[in-house]
């Protein structure tokens, strides 16, 4: 058999890039990640389903331990350390975060747990979102109540700081708060936010967070649903500790216990930075848009003269693939994805052609980040996780054969690792 010069090239590729997957005939290793989806059963904990992907094919295997305790009740939501060595996991109904460390062949060892506000008595319950700076120095947690509000009595919630010890994983005492709707001799653990903070992003490239809260407003005696982005920069300031979060220009402090900022549609589920930390997104579960924002002097917002963008129905989470270039939706209302490209100049978005049925009730939404080419959803209703496979050129999404993969009752979300030495996809800033 000759080999013409296509077949030739073709080998070529396929050679080249089993040897930059480490895919050598010593190896033998077709795991190109992991991916790990929370479900919040029935019992009095929840679990973590934990996946390989393969290489090849995008398709998930169970791991041989899988499904593990998540360590508490009712996980909501899971984030991953940017080295992918550690993720952390948030209990809701026990109201603490569980690290795990993220074993050579994916398995997770759990560490120690931590209680979402702590300090001075004062309690801080129901955790709802979290994110991770770039260099892996500071969890966020975002959560529903300050101390002295409950379900029965619902009042402002915050956001708690936890430094992380690059070398273990570990979380340290929670950043204290002495300027932020409070004063130094009243310092807190926690940074007010507004009511029902339900989502955060840390930039990737720059020191920035952003938190997106559902809020209310009043006129004329009509109270009426807003939403409302938080915008701060990670310290220190002048006199504070380091990761002390100051309200950028924009976010204000109304009273003691509640901040408000950057107006967002009216009942806000998600939020989002692309890498290289020029856009934000924020899809608006009562309207079905997605919203996009500019970052601009400083860490303000200003909103896309392009928005807002439709999206399906009631839509839950959104991820951006890591090369910056689309960005994907779950929506839980009529089971779909739905994908934009993202324009690199303005951040304006623009449908890419067909939505994509997954299993029903998808809830997050997320891309590996080794070779960038496998969406995973958390599908609610199923139970089961979602496998697509993106084109890198257009953003469209294939089903992965073997998709919706079993996982345990009621997935919550889901987040994926690389796999030990295999590269993970870097956007740098323009």
């Amino acid at each position: 058999m000759k080999w013409n010069s296509t077949g030739r090239v073709a080998k070529a590729l396929m050679v080249s890039m089993a040897l930059g997957l480490g895919m050598t005939a010593c190896s033998r290793d077709f795991t190109v990640a992991y991916l790990y989806a929370t479900s919040a059963t029935r019992t009095t904990s929840g679990v973590i389903n934990a996946y390989s992907i393969d290489y090849q094919s995008g398709a998930l295997q169970q791991l041989a331990d899988s499904p593990i305790p998540s360590g508490g009740s009712n996980p909501v939501t899971l984030v991953a350390s940017p080295n992918g060595k550690y993720i952390y996991v948030l209990n809701h109904d026990t109201s603490t975060v569980v690290a795990f460390a993220v074993g050579t062949d994916g398995k997770l060892f759990p560490q120690a747990t931590t209680n979402v506000v702590q300090g001075n008595g004062l309690i801080g319950s129901f955790p709802t979102a979290a994110a991770i700076d770039g260099t892996g120095s500071y969890l966020y947690v975002t959560f529903t109540y300050q101390n002295g509000y409950t379900s029965a009595r619902p009042g402002p919630g915050g956001i708690a700081v936890f430094p992380i010890t690059a070398s273990t994983g570990a979380l340290g005492a929670p950043v204290t708060n002495t300027t932020v709707g409070t004063t130094a001799a009243n310092p807190l653990p926690y940074f007010p936010t507004g009511m029902s903070p339900v989502g955060v992003t840390a930039s990737l490239l720059h020191n920035f967070v952003y938190v997106v809260e559902q809020d209310t407003t009043t006129s004329n005696g009509v109270t009426s649903n807003v939403g409302n982005i938080l915008a701060f920069s990670n310290g220190p300031a002048s006199g504070t500790e380091n990761g002390t979060l100051i309200p950028i220009a924009g976010t204000a402090t109304v009273n003691a216990t509640t901040l408000t900022g950057f107006k967002v549609g009216t009942t806000p589920s998600a939020i989002a930075e692309d890498p290289s930390a020029h856009f934000v997104y924020v899809t608006d579960q009562a309207t079905n848009q997605l919203y996009a924002f500019n970052v601009i002097t400083n860490g303000a917002l200003q909103s896309n003269s392009s928005s807002p963008f439709s999206t399906g129905q009631f839509p839950l989470g959104l991820t951006i693939d890591p090369r910056g270039l689309f960005l994907y939706v779950a929506n839980f209302g009529d089971s779909t994805v739905s994908a934009y490209a993202i324009n690199q100049g303005n951040g304006a978005l623009s449908g890419v052609a067909g939505t994509t049925q997954v299993s029903t009730g998808p809830t997050c939404v997320t891309v590996e980040p080794a070779l960038g080419i496998y969406l995973y959803t958390s599908n609610n209703t199923d139970p089961t996780v979602s496998a697509e496979q993106l084109n890198p050129h257009t953003g469209s999404l294939t089903s992965v054969q073997g998709t919706p993969y079993t996982a345990q009752t009621l997935p919550t979300c889901a987040v994926s690792v690389a796999n030990g030495s295999h590269a993970t996809e870097v956007v740098n800033a323009n």
